[in-house]
């Protein structure tokens, strides 16, 4: 007998960090994938529904485990936040994500983890009062890959995108979003029915995920697999010409480090984005930090 794509309470262990606990659950099941999550909630019970912070972790769909955004999540449960990091599957584990791999499978890539990312959202809506969880009030974040893939899962339209059954209810939005040196394939896939708040970090040098318009790993174009995206900086002036709520940090002169470096380093940025949304507070502001790193690269002119 097929086990149910859905377990309301598949809890799996309880572990204990320094400062918050957290629950392993399994969030998605079919025939050949098992996906879970580790949810972090706030030590004091709230009589009100709270908001929930939902992590993926970078590693260019190839490698890296849910334990990495458990850094994020354990802050944002000190923060009266539901948090939680998910694990996905590494569809580019032992193949090529670079350029001479193979387009289609760079997209299907991204394609899989957004589909899995949505699946942890339709298992939070479904069991929203077993965790108090507000389901208005669901904020997506990545680092790079898992940057990608929140962007993609926000903004890529459900029906084109999806792989499984289950989908999200009609009508359904993100609280916002949160994205440390991610893209998108088509910045069109961004507009006025669709739009939702924006936090986006990036390293002004980046050559791995594009900070502002250019080819993945800059790739020539004859690679095979040349994929074009649309970085941090095109993202924030295409919702500005939108007149939509964005904030970009931009780390002058950084390379793709920087993904993960208001996540480990200043995570309460996040935190004063998510409230600030939370409070219907428009945003529209450019922060530039500075590295002292690759000054010599043209790179370092969006920084002006």
């Amino acid at each position: 007998m097929k086990k149910h794509v859905f377990l309301l309470l598949a809890l799996i262990s309880f572990s204990t960090t320094q400062a918050q606990d957290f629950k392993t659950l399994t969030y998605f099941i079919n025939d050949t994938i098992e996906l879970q999550l580790d949810l972090f909630l706030p030590k004091t019970k709230s009589k009100e529904k709270l908001p929930l912070i939902i992590h993926v972790h970078g590693g260019g769909f190839a490698i890296g485990t849910r334990e990495w955004g458990h850094h994020i999540s354990e802050y944002a449960a000190t923060k009266d936040y539901a948090a939680a990091s998910i694990s996905y599957s590494l569809y580019m584990k032992d193949k090529n994500f670079s350029c001479d791999g193979s387009l289609p499978e760079k997209i299907k890539a991204i394609q899989i983890a957004a589909n899995q990312l949505q699946q942890a959202v339709i298992f939070f809506n479904k069991n929203k009062d077993v965790f108090n969880i507000d389901t208005t009030k669901i904020f997506l974040s990545g680092s790079s890959a898992g940057a990608e893939a929140v962007l993609h899962a926000a903004f890529w339209d459900d029906k084109m995108m999806k792989i499984y059954r289950d989908r999200l209810p009609d009508g359904f939005k993100y609280a916002g979003v949160i994205s440390g040196a991610g893209a998108i394939m088509d910045l069109n896939l961004i507009n006025k029915n669709n739009l939702v708040p924006v936090l986006l970090f990036h390293g002004s040098a980046d050559t791995t995920v594009p900070y502002a318009t250019a080819a993945h790993h800059s790739c020539p174009p004859n690679s095979s697999g040349w994929l074009m995206l649309f970085g941090s900086y095109s993202i924030y002036n295409h919702i500005i010409a939108l007149n939509g709520s964005t904030k970009l940090i931009t780390y002058c002169g950084g390379a793709h480090e920087y993904s993960d470096k208001v996540f480990s380093k200043t995570p309460q940025m996040v935190i004063d984005f998510t409230n600030s949304v939370l409070n219907k507070e428009k945003q529209q502001s450019h922060t530039i930090i500075a590295t002292g790193k690759n000054k010599e690269n043209n790179m370092y002119n969006f920084c002006d």
